[in-house]
């Protein structure tokens, strides 16, 4: 009785053995770096929309959105810009299919249908500021850092609707007095928002810091790096470990930071480079590695020819 029983088993193993998808035996691997097609796109910002495997750049040239998808080799013109230099900063997707994009100098933030391209509403924060990345909220709002002016813009996810009326940005939190700022410097830069909605985390790239806010209460506080500096561009955050994009250091870095439970404290865990890096400033988690934006920026502001082609590199997340 032992031995059928042993043998129905072994075969019904055999069977569901049989019935796994093979996808993964001969497939071809996700390429290490993505082409941005063009000759002078100087990317930004990116992001990744885990339902479909793909990945939004933006131009810094012209404002315009290149799109690509994990398996493929290259992205390619997905949006047209406005022939209006860094337009396009910070990128991001909801959990809806909308893109929302920074705008930089022009002071507005735009979304777009992350699936055709259409668009769907701009909101405006006026003339002055530098509107340079964007975090999602659990329950959809948009929190947008303004890396000259020194507040925190909130665009509430009930105003993301189909409009060609302009929204108006909310001037949600005033930074006065609450961080390190340099009139004329870019000062608040990155932000990510924590899966529970409780908190965002803000680099501040001037002075090297990082930021905790409490969303509720709207507190604003240094996080304890014990002593250590985080010059952070871009940043993705996986529970508690945060990932810095740190582009002028060196060819540029990815910074590795072990938060505290309340986001008080940080421990830096290590700083990884890569040959295929060249001034990397931001950066997206897609299915287990670290999408990693080469903006060639040291080139683009010393006066250099790029090299060809730009590209996003692909790394195991460290």
């Amino acid at each position: 009785m032992k031995r059928s029983l042993a043998l129905l088993t072994f075969a019904m193993l055999a069977t569901l053995v049989a019935l796994v998808p093979t996808a993964s035996v001969g497939a071809t691997p996700r390429p290490s770096t993505y082409d941005l097609l063009g000759n002078a796109v100087f990317p930004e910002g990116v992001a990744y929309q885990p339902s479909t495997g793909n990945f939004f750049v933006s131009s810094t040239t012209d404002g315009s959105i290149l799109r690509g998808n994990v398996m493929e080799p290259a992205a390619s013109l997905f949006i047209a810009g406005s022939d209006t230099p860094f337009s396009a900063i910070g990128v991001k997707v909801d959990d809806a299919g909308r893109l929302a994009v920074a705008g930089g100098f022009t002071g507005n933030v735009s979304v777009f249908d992350a699936a055709t391209g259409a668009p769907i509403r701009t909101f405006t924060t006026g003339a002055g500021g530098f509107l340079n990345d964007i975090a999602v909220g659990k329950n959809g709002d948009l929190f947008v850092t303004d890396s000259f002016r020194q507040v925190l813009w909130r665009i509430p996810a009930d105003q993301i609707v189909t409009s060609a009326t302009p929204g108006t940005a909310e001037a949600w939190l005033d930074l006065t007095g609450l961080i390190s700022y340099q009139a004329g410097e870019f000062n608040v830069n990155g932000i990510v928002a924590t899966g529970n909605g409780k908190h965002l985390v803000v680099a501040q790239s001037f002075t090297s810091e990082l930021l905790r806010i409490d969303v509720a209460t709207k507190a604003v506080t240094k996080i304890d790096l014990g002593g250590e500096l985080v010059s952070g561009d871009g940043l993705a955050l996986l529970g508690r470990t945060l990932y810095a994009a740190e582009p002028f250091s060196g060819p540029g870095r990815i910074a590795k930071v072990a938060l505290s439970g309340d986001l008080s404290t940080g421990t830096v865990l290590s700083r990884t480079t890569d040959p295929s890096f060249q001034t990397p400033t931001t950066i997206a988690v897609a299915s287990g590695r670290l999408l990693v934006v080469n903006s060639q920026f040291a080139q683009l502001f010393g006066g250099e020819e790029p090299s060809l082609p730009f590209t996003l590199s692909s790394i195991p997340i460290p």
